[in-house]
């Protein structure tokens, strides 16, 4: 399902963006090794979001719980079923909130994935468990739970997959709002990605991909630049390119995406990758 040379360019909404859902071509990639169809999503506990006065008419559903947020998750468990992996972030694994019930399990049954895992970064007593979660197809090897610098509360999921010696390994991570603390968070995980030569870092940046931040990740490790253009923030009118998916030099990506799904108040980020043949999963 790669998209060769030659596809039409996208097509630009007035703003000079390409219109969600629309996907943007990378050049075809050798077949060498298993294609792998991944996805990041931010998924907001699972509150729709169509307008910036949801943040305040709305606040009560960070807390609360809500009968609607359950028909929200279903339908996000059933787009996530087409994917092999899929790395979540803002999920509550357990809390007043979601009636006790660990999100990323939820997802995990309801789309038939026999592997998940979770990492809770901020613990709100019995009101909210905000976690980062994994979905995967391919067996899990080890999970590792990094906790990132500055203020408690970011952290990044990191696990390894596969069942031979060269494994695939995956970061999963949520960073902070302010640009400080962001440029920190960024250099540690330059240091544990660069031990990593088949890696993918995907998640919520908080930050676009001509960002310092961005810049920063891409010269101290093997990553390769993201898509550009591929806005996913809000999802009622995408503007911000701030969730990415990036894959080092050894990891092929043949086609990326932003489906448009109206389930958060962002977009997911979608990318159809070709592993080398030394990866075996």
């Amino acid at each position: 399902m790669g998209v060769g040379h030659g596809m039409l360019e996208p097509q630009l909404d007035p703003d000079g963006q390409p219109d969600a859902g629309q996907e943007v071509p990378t050049p075809g990639a050798v077949d060498v090794g298993r294609t792998l169809r991944i996805l990041s999503y931010n998924i907001q506990t699972g509150i729709t979001s169509g307008h910036y006065r949801h943040y305040v008419t709305r606040s009560w559903r960070h807390v609360l719980p809500y009968p609607s947020r359950w028909a929200n998750l279903d339908a996000i468990a059933r787009v996530l079923s087409d994917y092999d992996l899929v790395g979540l972030q803002e999920v509550d694994s357990g809390s007043l909130r979601t009636g006790f019930v660990n999100q990323t399990q939820y997802l995990a049954d309801r789309a038939g994935f026999p592997h998940w895992h979770h990492q809770i970064n901020r613990r709100l007593g019995r009101f909210a468990q905000q976690a980062n979660g994994l979905l995967s197809r391919i067996p899990v090897l080890s999970v590792t739970d990094l906790k990132l610098p500055g203020l408690p509360g970011r952290g990044a999921l990191v696990a390894r997959l596969g069942d031979g010696a060269v494994p695939l390994t995956v970061f999963i991570i949520h960073l902070a709002l302010g640009k400080r603390a962001r440029l920190r968070q960024v250099a540690y995980l330059a240091d544990q990605v660069s031990a990593h030569p088949h890696a993918i870092v995907m998640g919520d940046l908080n930050c676009g991909p001509d960002s310092e931040e961005v810049h920063l990740l891409l010269a101290n490790t093997p990553l390769r630049a993201p898509a550009e253009h591929l806005s996913t923030f809000p999802s009622w009118h995408p503007r911000r390119h701030i969730d990415h998916i990036l894959v080092t030099a050894a990891v092929l990506p043949e086609r990326v995406y932003v489906p448009d799904w109206p389930f958060s108040d962002h977009l997911a980020i979608a990318m159809e990758i070709r592993l080398p043949a030394a990866v075996t999963l």
